[in-house]
């Protein structure tokens, strides 16, 4: 049973990485203020939770009661790079929400070829090519068919469609009132007419006024000079806000190609951080504090630069305490999740199949966290249910089936040789 105690840890994982997306997402949403998805600034609150639970932790624990393995040049490369590439993944998922994708699909298609990286970055390092079976390769392709599956029928919130027709009148809307606004503003020399030559108003023609009840009960009919520049800007507001639809269809492609970004970096990060951790003698907060000092390098002192110089201006600001809070949390999850990869590490497992069990399953936390929370599990489909049992699947036989890497030879047989 202690063979299997690396399990326990790759469970957390599974959950800190599975809500990250999501609560991420809600960060982004939030810090913006309503106004799109932020980015740097989520973007740092990722990179100070990883700071405080991947670096001030660690040292803590290691001035105080100590670990095995020690410090050395190489441990610290890897282990860095390894922070380094999952920093960047994290930068792909923040810019794959900021250009309108969603934590439905975006993760399970960044879970599900993030272990294909893996799988091929970890045979390639440890040289086990040869020994990867055609069941293996099965299991692998079960479970990227999986992830695609769920992309496929993923549940999606209703979206009342518009009529192309209220659009062109909310558009018209718009000109007319600004038409009469510049009007007011600026024609009131031209409203001052001369007098007409037409026949004077009789006082019996002066006493025919209209029903004051019927004007108010009919504010259509108000005229629109007479609005203020309080009602003027609230209407523009409404108006704008109809038409602003159209700019937050998601990105396709630049979402992709954040997907791509992610899956490549959080794809290599296991494999490069299970050598740095083997160069420093098998040590847990040595590369995880390395881990921390790299995202605090790329998520929050470049961020930090990139806002001082004013060229990267984006919605919101550190003043909506509840996307820094979401923010915070979401960074949290994934350093929690890292430092339970590196416990799995340490505690028997091999990146070659923890990641894609990782892989496999979180992407299962991340949709029921979604469907559950935007309640859409009436919307959930058979097909979308065999697509994450295909992820499930996928994953146990990669599991079962992963390269283990060349027999360690007897002694009299090294001897021989």
């Amino acid at each position: 049973m202690k063979s299997l105690s690396f399990l326990v840890f790759v469970v957390v994982t599974i959950f800190c990485w599975g809500i990250y997306g999501p609560v991420l997402h809600i960060g982004q949403g939030q810090m913006a203020g309503g106004e799109g998805k932020a980015s740097l600034r989520p973007f740092m609150c990722v990179g100070i939770a990883y700071f405080l639970i991947a670096v001030v932790y660690p040292m803590v624990v290691l001035k105080t009661t100590g670990e095995k393995g020690q410090w050395s040049m190489g441990g610290i490369f890897w282990s860095f790079t390894a922070g380094a590439v999952g920093a960047i993944g994290a930068l792909g998922i923040v810019l794959a929400f900021k250009f309108q994708g969603k934590p439905v699909y975006v993760m399970p298609l960044v879970f599900g070829l993030a272990p294909i990286v893996n799988t091929f970055v970890t045979m390639f390092m440890s040289g086990t090519f040869k020994q990867a079976s055609r069941i293996f390769y099965a299991g692998i392709l079960i479970v990227a068919v999986g992830a695609a599956g769920v992309l496929t029928f993923k549940p999606t919130e209703e979206v009342k469609k518009e009529n192309p027709t209220s659009q062109l009148e909310t558009s018209e809307s718009l000109i007319t009132l600004a038409s009469f606004r510049q009007e007011s503003d600026g024609g009131q020399e031209s409203s001052e007419k001369p007098e007409s030559s037409e026949k004077p108003v009789t006082q019996d023609e002066t006493t025919d006024k209209p029903d004051e009840d019927s004007a108010k009960e009919d504010p259509a009919k108000e005229d629109p000079l007479k609005k203020t520049d309080e009602d003027f800007k609230d209407e523009v507001a409404k108006i704008t806000a109809a038409l602003g639809s159209e700019k937050s269809k998601p990105n396709l492609f630049i979402i992709a190609l954040c997907i791509g970004i992610t899956a490549l970096s959080w794809g290599a990060y296991g494999p490069v951080l299970h050598k740095g951790q083997a160069k420093m003698g098998g040590g847990r907060l040595r590369p995880f504090l390395c881990v921390g000092l790299a995202y605090f390098a790329i998520a929050v002192i470049v961020p930090w630069i990139l806002l001082g110089t004013g060229v990267f201006e984006e919605a919101g600001g550190w003043q909506h305490v509840g996307g820094v809070f979401w923010s915070l949390l979401a960074g949290a999850a994934g350093a929690v999740g890292a430092l339970g990869i590196i416990y799995a590490f340490n505690f028997g497992g091999k990146p070659i199949f923890i990641m894609p069990l990782v892989f496999g399953f979180a992407p299962v936390v991340n949709t029921l966290t979604e469907t559950v929370s935007k309640n859409l599990l009436g919307q959930v489909s058979p097909l979308f249910v065999g697509s994450l049992g295909m992820v499930i699947v996928g994953a146990i036989i990669v599991l079962v089936f992963a390269p283990r890497g060349a027999k360690p030879k007897p002694a009299n047989e090294a001897a021989i040789s």
